[in-house]
C-alpha cells in the first residue's frame, strides 16, 4: 500500500532522514519505533506532504505522492494524527471532528462517520458540545484520532499517541487502535513506547539518527537485544 524508497529529507542545510526505505501492506499495523529525535515525526510529516524530500520516492497504492501538497495527500487516502494533538481549543468536540471530514467523499458521509467515531470513542458523544480545551489528555487524544478518521483514510499515520497519558487510558487507546486495524484501516504507528506498539503491531521498524537500523515482525523485535536494551529496559 505504501512504499518509501531511499528517502532523504533536510531541515534547511541540516540532513535529518538518511536513505530511509520501508513498506506497509494493506490491513497491516506497522510500528515505527525510536527515541525522541530519531526522525519518526519527520518521516510521517514527509509522507503527509508537509515536508518535501531532497530525494527518494513515496508511493501510495502505486501512485507517487512525494511531491503532492498535504490536502491532495489527504484526498488520496492518507491522514495523519499529529503528535501533540493540535486541536482547536475553543471549538467543540463535534466541531473538531467535522473539520476532519475534509475530502469531498468524507464530507458527504460525515454523519455516518461521526456516528462511527463516537461509537468507537463513546466519551466523545457525551462530550460532543464541550470545548476541546476542557477535555482530559486521554479524551483529547481520542478526539485527535477521531478527527483523523473523519477523513475516511485507507492509511492512518499515528504520531506518538501515548505521550502524557496514564496507563489506564493507554489500555483503552491501544484497544481501539487494535479495533481500527481489525476494521481494515492500515496504520503506521510512530511510538517511543515500544512495548505498547509491538503488542498490537504486525511488524516494526526501528529508527535511530534518521536511519532505519532494524526491521522485522513484532515477535522477533521483542526478542532483539537492541530493542530490549534501548526500549524495553531489559
Amino acid at each position: 500500500m505504501l512504499e518509501v524508497k531511499h528517502l532523504n529529507v533536510s531541515y534547511g542545510p541540516l540532513p535529518v532522514l538518511h536513505d530511509v526505505s520501508l513498506e506497509i501492506k494493506e490491513n497491516e499495523l506497522v510500528a515505527l519505533l525510536g527515541s525522541n529525535g530519531a526522525g519518526k515525526s519527520t518521516l510521517l510529516n514527509t509522507i503527509q506532504g508537509m515536508m518535501k524530500p531532497d530525494s527518494g520516492e513515496i508511493t501510495f497504492e502505486g501512485k507517487p505522492i512525494g511531491n503532492l501538497p498535504p490536502h491532495k495527500v489527504i484526498a488520496s487516502g492518507v491522514a495523519q494524527v499529529p503528535e501533540g494533538r493540535r486541536l482547536f481549543p475553543f471549538m467543540t468536540v463535534r466541531e473538531n471532528l467535522l473539520l476532519g471530514a475534509y475530502p469531498g467523499t468524507a464530507w458527504s458521509g460525515k454523519q455516518k462517520n461521526l456516528d462511527w467515531v463516537m461509537e468507537l470513542f463513546p466519551i466523545l458523544r457525551k462530550r460532543a458540545k464541550v470545548h476541546s480545551r476542557l477535555l482530559s489528555g486521554g479524551e483529547q487524544q481520542m478526539l485527535t484520532i477521531g478527527r483523523g478518521l473523519m477523513a475516511q483514510p485507507r492509511l492512518l499515520l499515528v504520531d506518538e499517541p501515548s505521550l502524557g497519558l496514564a496507563p489506564v487510558v493507554l489500555d483503552q487507546l491501544y484497544e481501539n487502535l487494535g479495533k481500527l486495524r481489525d476494521s481494515k484501516i492500515t496504520i503506521l504507528l510512530s511510538e517511543q513506547n515500544a512495548l505498547r506498539a509491538l503488542s498490537i503491531a504486525d511488524r516494526g521498524y526501528v529508527m535511530q539518527d534518521g536511519k532505519i537500523i532494524l526491521e522485522g515482525n513484532s515477535a522477533d523485535l521483542m526478542q532483539s537485544d537492541l530493542v530490549k536494551r534501548a526500549y524495553l529496559g531489559r
